[in-house]
């Protein structure tokens, strides 16, 4: 995806479902949500195993949330984003956000099938601060 393409993302999405956010502040997901929050972005942790992220109420997976998710960031093994994509297509998402180093071409295919944006290996705080950032 092109920077003009990323660019219109940042600005049109604001609701960001982060899955596999840590609540440890040394890991890269903790530290990339924060971010995106101190940006304005709505930040939605996804985590079975915490109850609040960054002061937000975490949710077990992306169908217990009750509103509207724009991008769901994907902090999680290659190898474990197939179900990922399955959900996002499922809550109507319109962006899957593979962090950097996290990349399934079948999850990919199926997203983009279903009319979702897709962003792979790529880190959303980098993107941001590339092109938003003052």
């Amino acid at each position: 995806m092109d920077s003009h393409n990323l660019r219109r993302l940042f600005e049109a999405y604001t609701t960001i479902a982060v899955l596999g956010l840590s609540n440890k502040k040394h890991r890269e997901s903790y530290a990339t949500a924060k971010y995106l929050q101190e940006q304005g972005y709505r930040i939605i942790p996804v985590n079975p195993r915490f109850e609040e992220i960054l002061g937000e109420r975490c949710y077990p997976n992306l169908r217990a949330i009750p509103e509207r998710i724009d991008i769901v960031n994907c902090f999680v093994r290659s190898d474990r984003i197939l179900p990922v994509a399955e959900e996002a297509i499922a809550v109507g998402a319109p962006v899957l956000w593979l962090q950097l180093g996290i990349v399934n071409e079948e999850a990919a295919r199926r997203a983009g099938a279903a009319g979702l944006e897709v962003v792979m290996d790529r880190c959303i705080m980098l993107e941001h601060k590339r092109l938003l950032a003052q």
